[in-house]
């Protein structure tokens, strides 16, 4: 019994580092998924822009 438990306490700073780099990588891909919706709405308002600017046929 007292195998488990000691088992049990040396995974605890392993699974509290792997939740750590879980989060980490998290917010890393929602700052990429806001960098790309930054992007597409700078592109988006470029190219609505140069629309406007096109003489009409």
């Amino acid at each position: 019994m007292k195998g488990r438990s000691m088992r049990k306490l040396s995974l605890a700073p392993l699974l509290a580092l792997l939740a750590l780099m879980g989060c980490e990588t998290m917010q890393g891909a929602g700052r990429d998924l806001q960098t790309a919706g930054q992007l597409m709405t700078e592109q988006g308002a470029a190219a609505q822009t140069q629309m406007n600017n096109q003489p009409y046929n």
